[in-house]
């Protein structure tokens, strides 16, 4: 194993009768993740049974996120598929729907040979055992050390991976040591000792990042902010006043019918000052961005969240104007199907109004759903955009 991965500290660290149990203590922690995830993914597939309206909804629709969690049954073939299969879409009348293959294999049901059904679950446990890997690993793992451990070709299991996460096993790895350093820093009275703590190399190898995505250094940010100087201002727009704040970095609060007392809760050890010419700028291009929507998708943002928030956060801004999606389809494309409400509770938590535009998002029966700032601005947002009830 170790001739696979990455570094010379880990081939250091392996080596040995140490080594040996290093690995063996690994190897123990990894499998038990596995277990208590396959077991968790289980649990859900039980407590969440699809209705047959919105399976067929996910057929109709070819929605990958569905792949697992329902089987689609032809009555006049005899063949059951996944819900993304591409072959041409049977009657409504002559589908029955399983929860997996295994109950449309026991009805007399063959699996389609074009979108190979029994393959996902395979699929959905070799991305369970790649997430457990990463968060046992002390030492980085390289894609094809992955993948030649959960028996995939590198390149498929890139696609596989960032298809049902979200991200790349790369981005994953490196989302879960900036989070774990974020925590390691409010814990650790040294900086570097927290930046250990979470698994990075050495600290030029957290320094590199951690500007980006804390828009601040690590001792500030240890510091809950000190030193780091928020501008802001508010400004009249059609829909009401409107809180811009923005460090050096970018956008760090848009909020409606809120001011600057607002922002110092907020972050109680920045520094606050009035935006000015320096803020002048960036606030009219958010303005813009209010009166008319989806037009500037470079506005610089610096907020910061937990790793599935930021997925959210990341999925909701990949959503065109015009167009909406479902919470269950946006806790899908962040890489959690069953993390609708978690998925929720991440719009609720944006700190940047419109430019991560949460009001894109509808409730599964298509009604308009809630909205932080009031139902009113989220209707006639959508309406701007051509997708207003």
């Amino acid at each position: 194993m170790a001739s696979t991965l990455h570094g010379s500290r880990w081939q250091a660290c392996t080596s040995g009768p140490a080594g040996s149990r290093r690995i063996a203590r690994f190897e123990r922690k990894a499998r038990d993740v596995v277990r208590d995830t396959c077991a968790y993914i289980r649990v859900m597939d039980t407590q969440q049974t699809l209705s047959d309206d919105a399976a067929w909804a996910a057929f109709e629709a070819r929605d990958r996120a569905f792949d697992g969690r329902v089987i689609g049954a032809v009555l006049t073939t005899g063949i059951y598929c996944k819900p993304s299969c591409p072959a041409r879409r049977p009657k409504r009348e002559n589908v029955a729907f399983y929860a997996d293959a295994e109950a449309a294999r026991a009805a007399g049901f063959r699996p389609c040979l074009r979108c190979k059904p029994d393959e996902v679950g395979r699929d959905r446990v070799a991305v369970a055992k790649a997430v457990a890997l990463i968060e046992a690993a002390e030492e980085s793992i390289d894609l094809e050390a992955l993948a030649d451990l959960v028996g995939y070709a590198p390149h498929h299991f890139h696609r596989l991976f960032k298809r049902a996460t979200g991200v790349t096993p790369a981005a994953y790895a490196r989302g879960l040591k900036a989070r774990r350093a974020t925590e390691a820093l409010s814990r650790e009275d040294s900086v570097t000792g927290a930046i250990y703590e979470a698994g990075y190399s050495a600290p030029s190898r957290f320094y590199e990042t951690a500007n980006a995505r804390l828009g601040m250094t690590p001792s500030a940010w240890k510091r809950g902010g000190a030193g780091v100087t928020i501008r802001w201002t508010v400004a009249e727009t059609s829909l009401g006043p409107l809180l811009i704040a923005a460090t050096d970095k970018g956008l760090c609060r848009v909020a409606f019918d809120e001011d600057q007392f607002e922002l110092a809760r907020r972050f109680p050890a920045a520094e606050i000052v009035q935006g000015g010419a320096a803020l002048a700028a960036l606030a009219a291009r958010v303005v813009s961005e209010v009166e008319t929507p989806g037009r500037d998708m470079d506005l610089p943002i610096d907020v910061q969240g937990t790793a599935f928030q930021e997925a959210v956060w990341e999925a909701l801004r990949a959503i065109p104007a015009g167009e909406t999606r479902s919470y269950a389809q946006l806790a899908a494309v962040a890489g959690n199907p069953k993390a609708v409400r978690a998925a929720g509770t991440a719009c609720g938590a944006n700190h940047v109004a419109v430019l991560i535009p949460c009001h894109r998002v509808h409730r599964a029966d298509g009604s308009m759903g809630g909205y932080a700032y009031g139902v009113d601005r989220k209707r006639v947002l959508l309406k701007r955009e051509g997708s207003g009830e």
